[in-house]
């Protein structure tokens, strides 16, 4: 019996990307899968991408799961109260909504970008989150699980405002889940893949997922990096673990979760970021110690007691 049979779960933002391989690999794990996004056969969510909802429900129920596509504007919030009407009782729910990679503009400061472009990515990666939460969660049965994916495991500084603002913003709605569903034995955690081999980040590099490491001759480490598959497979894991519950309110690396739990990427590899990168960048893994170090320094300091 594959360990997730019987459970129901939902990926919201399952286009491409983390979201895709999150809901194949619970699909192999046995689960059905709600596979929400706005990207439809001819009717694209993202400008200039194939994807669709519909393509990454086929993979689920190709893997032994059943994958059901169900498009979602989670920006909206009674077509997220619909979903939720439809699917009833859950059991596993990711948070991956994110539509900001036409959003970021890198190498310029708060004050130098388009301001309107920031606020849109508040709302398409936090309140998207907030909304699929605020309607999601009481749906979720005893023993289950909610998912924030991030990225990055730490409070470094991510290299944009408003990307540093999101994806440290979801760990720490995670945590808060992890409070407010404690009393019902619900775990709450965020999760961060490592240099993630997405669709995007391919054709970025000109490169396909056989010649991937081409790419890697001009930007080195991305030799470390992983399929969407891993960091889904992780994810999957910890739905399958009784003891899940230890975990909750905390931030976990694709690279920890492998290592923990003896998951493999498609490959049969386990991509490990972080070691990559303090064995060949040291400046750049010391840079993001010192950065945390200084936080928990900061957050020790308190007056108070802080929860968790």
């Amino acid at each position: 019996m594959r360990p997730l049979e019987g459970k129901v779960a939902v990926v919201a933002g399952a286009t491409r990307g983390a979201g895709r391989g999150i809901s194949t690999a619970l699909g192999e794990a046995g689960a059905t899968v709600y596979c929400t996004g706005r990207s439809v056969p001819g009717s694209p969510g993202m400008k200039g991408r194939p994807e669709t909802i519909d393509e990454t429900a086929a993979l689920v129920t190709a893997r032994g799961g059943r994958g059901i596509a169900v498009r979602v504007d989670h920006t909206v919030p009674d077509e997220v109260a619909r979903l939720f009407e439809r699917v009833g009782e859950l059991d596993i729910l990711v948070n991956d909504i994110w539509g900001g990679d036409d959003l970021v503009a890198w190498g310029k400061r708060l004050w130098e970008t388009k301001l309107e472009d920031g606020l849109t990515l508040i709302d398409r990666a936090i309140k998207t989150h907030v909304i699929t939460s605020y309607h999601g969660l009481p749906r979720i049965r005893r023993g289950g699980l909610v998912v924030e994916i991030t990225d990055g495991d730490g409070y470094f500084y991510r290299g944009h405002f408003f990307y540093d603002l999101v994806k440290t913003t979801v760990i720490r709605m995670a945590f808060a889940l992890s409070q407010e569903l404690s009393g019902r034995g619900v775990t709450a955690l965020a999760v961060t893949p490592g240099f993630l081999r997405s669709e995007w980040m391919l054709d970025h590099f000109g490169v396909t997922e056989a010649n991937w490491r081409d790419a890697a001759k001009k930007v080195k480490p991305f030799i470390a990096s992983e399929t969407p598959l891993f960091v889904g497979r992780g994810i999957a894991a910890l739905a399958a673990d009784p003891n899940v519950a230890a975990k909750s309110g905390r931030v976990f690396a694709s690279w920890d979760l492998g290592e923990e739990y003896g998951v493999t990427d498609a490959d049969g590899t386990r991509p490990h970021f972080l070691r990559w990168t303090r064995e060949h960048q040291p400046e750049v893994a010391a840079a993001w110690r010192k950065l945390d170090d200084a936080f928990y320094a900061y957050w020790t300091a308190m007056p108070y007691d802080m929860p968790g």
